[in-house]
């Protein structure tokens, strides 16, 4: 059984990474961003709570936090293992996970602050089916449309300007010091984010001691 966290500023790709290595070793990926957007979609009393910190582009409390992985993690769906995306954000959260399991690995996704804001500024969200663009690498074939349902693409509440100043401000001064945590087990792997997704992913597999990533015929025609 494997359990890896990967770790990274907003825009570094671990959703991409998390659901590459996944797929391959049979692992769940647990996105603690997707269980709160979900929530938020469908107007619960979570959502609305996590709504309000997206839109002044702050952090979600520890205890909500907290609470949403622990409540996850016991399901026990992972057979195999799990990478968690989005978790821990701090100290405390780093102490917390490291109480409760054994982690194999941490994959750090280094992103410069530049390419950050060149990445998110450029996202695009489908109010309709939720389905996420990027108008850099995944721009859609009618401009503003999503192609699956037609609805027009807006801004997530969470990428303007000003909350991703705030967001990067918080991984800064909060999150980086859970690497050095993480550090004393001598099981943080650096790696470069600012290539292709797939060349990314080799680098994490090289770090990892896993087999090299075979990219997929639709991957490989991008």
């Amino acid at each position: 059984m494997r359990k890896y966290v990967i770790m990274g500023v907003q825009g570094s790709g671990k959703g991409t990474q998390s659901q590459l290595l996944a797929a391959d070793l049979d692992l769940v990926h647990i996105s603690v961003g997707d269980i709160f957007r979900s929530h938020v979609q469908n107007h619960t009393k979570l959502g609305a709570q996590v709504r309000r910190a997206m839109s002044a582009g702050e952090l979600i409390s520890d205890d909500l936090v907290e609470s949403v992985v622990r409540n996850r993690l016991d399901d026990h769906d992972w057979n195999f293992g799990f990478i968690i995306d989005g978790f821990p954000r701090n100290g405390r959260q780093a102490e917390f996970f490291m109480e409760s399991f054994d982690i194999d690995g941490v994959i750090h996704l280094e992103l410069p602050d530049d390419e950050v804001r060149r990445r998110v500024l450029a996202r695009r969200l489908c109010p309709g089916c939720g389905m996420d663009y990027n108008l850099i690498a995944d721009r859609p074939e009618v401009e503003g449309r999503c192609e699956i349902c037609g609805t027009e693409l807006v801004v997530r509440e969470d990428d303007t300007p000003e909350a991703l100043t705030a967001r990067l401000r918080d991984y800064h001064e909060k999150t980086r010091p859970v690497l050095e945590l993480f550090g004393r087990k001598e099981v943080v792997h650096d790696i470069d984010a600012r290539p292709g997704p797939d060349e990314v992913q080799q680098q994490i597999r090289k770090a990892l001691n896993l087999p090299p990533y075979v990219p997929s015929a639709d991957s490989t025609s991008r």
